[in-house]
């Protein structure tokens, strides 16, 4: 390596280092996890592993565990074992527990690794002591999204749905991330309303809470960032795994939870919460779905949260002045103003409050609220959403500001890899053609093959900068990329013609390249003033090429624009 120079060597070492940083991973098969839900994740999968099989059927495609998926919903009972490259998760999705019971042993399972004879002990975390107990529980745990089952041996998770909430995408084969436009996705700009000027510290809490209904939501695919155009501070959402239409109805809605007792407010979404049961059957569930007056299918959701002490000390100051009402003979009654629950100010549920609860400083309440559709299926969708995002809202919290949705746009991930197959051609031809240019220009192999050799390595070392930042290329990044190799064609020019000219008048090779890279460097500080605005220009929408011009000319300028020259000096030279 010493007879190549310092200017080869580095090119050399950095082609390394990129190869190690790019890691191409050869033999890849399977789907990576995208998104997923709270069951999946208590199963021991994880966002990032990657599915083998399904039911012993080895995964090829996203599109091939789709159509897997909906074979085995065709089954019933539906049993599904997924093994993944870390762990191995069994689901059973069905309207029954199919097992039988006798004095509190199982017999007849029907349900992947529970064996006869065990001793059942526990259901949701309900104890099991007598058949009446199973008796009582076995028909209201139907219908729920997981049912523990505990007996004296072990503890077994299924997931009872008719599909699994499970979103994913091809398997990494690199280090590379693809940007929302090539990977398929929502992007979203959202703009802050409000009577007061949203100030930096703003715009960085309402990044914290998105970020945070996003993650309980089950999506970690995602990218949030501050944004400004015209002097509005607005915010950019990119992610993968959901639609407008959520985006619409649940990042941008602001979310503001309060429970009212006549005008007065008991407790609100966030610090005035911190419980609230998701994913269990025997808190959290559809309770019941019947036809409604209109026609249309309706189906009713409960579950339980607590409330802070401060919350629980309003309650009982509000509810020691009401007035009991009966409801009947032996009834116990209840209070004469009930609990109203409001979600951006709109009245979403009203219920009842026990006549046992006055002055009570309760710390446990019970949340209802319904969903409609044409069908039961619809009805029961919706209102699963619906309890869904009332979850999340009590979790988080409302958003300190109104959100108006400023542009959304939703990419397919077809058309994104229709996208990366046009810009690879695209930049292929583009090279191509310059290249048949400069062998026309010079006709001589010495400074086309140099000059091929320095323009892949600059890619290269592109795409060994991205993979080790984790830096999502977009096709905007792909067009900055194909920019900065077209001004590292000039410079190689710029250079050659140096060179050659050097020669044919016998100067010094030094003195021209000295004067070669000081037209090439005025040319990047021009480059350089010109692309550091555009990364904050549009709400940064050119953030990707103007940081990939940036990069791909910074590294040609450093690192394979000299390595060219010590190449062309070489070949010139014998």
């Amino acid at each position: 390596m010493k007879s190549f120079g310092v200017r080869i060597n580095l090119l050399i070492l950095m082609l390394v280092l990129s190869l190690i940083a790019i890691a191409p991973r050869l033999d890849v098969s399977g789907v990576e996890i995208r998104s997923l839900d709270e069951i999946s994740k208590s199963q021991g999968l994880n966002i990032g592993d990657v599915i083998k099989s399904i039911n012993n059927v080895e995964i090829e495609t996203p599109e091939h565990f789709i159509e897997l998926l909906k074979e085995t919903s065709s089954i019933n009972p539906v049993r599904i074992n997924i093994v993944t490259d870390k762990s191995n998760a069994n689901y059973l999705a069905q309207n029954n527990l199919l097992f039988e019971l006798e004095n509190l042993t199982i017999k007849n399972s029907k349900i992947p690794n529970i064996k006869d004879g065990e001793i059942l002990r526990e259901i949701n975390n309900i104890k099991i002591n007598t058949e009446e107990d199973w008796e009582k529980i076995r028909y209201d745990l139907l219908p729920v999204k997981a049912i523990r089952i505990k007996t004296e041996k072990k503890e077994y998770v299924f997931q009872i749905s008719k599909e699994l909430e499970i979103n994913v995408k091809d398997v990494s084969r690199n280090n590379i991330r693809k940007g929302l436009d090539l990977e398929g996705g929502t992007r979203v700009l959202l703009k802050p309303v409000g009577e007061t000027k949203t100030s930096d510290q703003d715009i960085r809490n309402l990044i914290d809470v998105i970020s945070d209904r996003l993650d309980i939501y089950g999506l970690a695919d995602k990218r949030i960032r501050s944004a400004e155009v015209e002097g509005d501070k607005l915010i950019l959402v990119e992610i993968a795994g959901i639609s407008k239409e959520e985006i619409e109805g649940f990042i941008a809605t602001q979310g503001k939870f309060e429970a009212k007792i006549g005008n007065e407010i008991v407790f609100t979404g966030g610090k005035d919460v911190p419980f609230v049961c998701k994913d269990d059957g025997t808190c959290s569930g559809i309770r019941s779905c019947s036809a409604v007056d209109t026609g249309k299918s309706g189906c009713r959701f409960e579950f339980s949260i607590k409330l802070s002490t401060d919350a629980a000390k309003r309650h009982a100051e509000i509810t020691k002045s009401l007035d009991i009402v009966s409801s009947g003979v032996g009834s116990e009654g209840y209070l004469s103003k009930p609990l109203d629950l409001y979600l951006d100010n709109e009245l979403i549920d009203t219920l009842q409050i026990s006549s046992s609860l006055k002055g009570s400083e309760t710390t446990d309440i019970l949340i209802s609220g319904s969903g409609f559709g044409d069908s039961e299926e619809i009805a029961l969708n919706d209102a699963l959403l619906n309890m869904q995002k009332l979850q999340t809202v009590l979790i988080t919290g409302s958003l300190p500001f109104q959100l108006e949705v400023v542009k959304i746009d939703s990419i397919s991930p077809i058309f994104g890899e229709e996208f990366l197959k046009n810009a690879i051609l695209a930049g292929a031809v583009a090279m191509v053609a310059v290249l048949i240019v400069v062998f026309i220009r010079y006709r001589n192999l010495k400074v086309i093959i140099p000059m091929m050799i320095t323009l892949l390595s600059e890619i290269f070392i592109i795409m060994g900068f991205a993979g080790l930042f984790k830096w999502n290329l977009d096709l905007a990044a792909i067009a900055g990329i194909i920019a900065s190799v077209g001004t590292g064609v000039d410079d190689q020019i710029v250079i050659a013609d140096e060179i050659l000219r050097g020669k044919e008048q016998i100067f010094n090779w030094k003195e021209r390249l000295k004067r070669a890279f000081f037209i090439i460097f005025v040319a990047y500080a021009a480059t350089l003033a010109a692309m550091l605005p555009l990364i904050w220009a549009v709400a940064g929408l050119l953030r990707g090429f103007a940081i990939a011009t940036l990069v791909g000319v910074s590294i040609g300028v450093f690192i394979t624009r000299p390595a060219f020259g010590a190449m062309l000096e070489r070949l010139m030279s014998k």
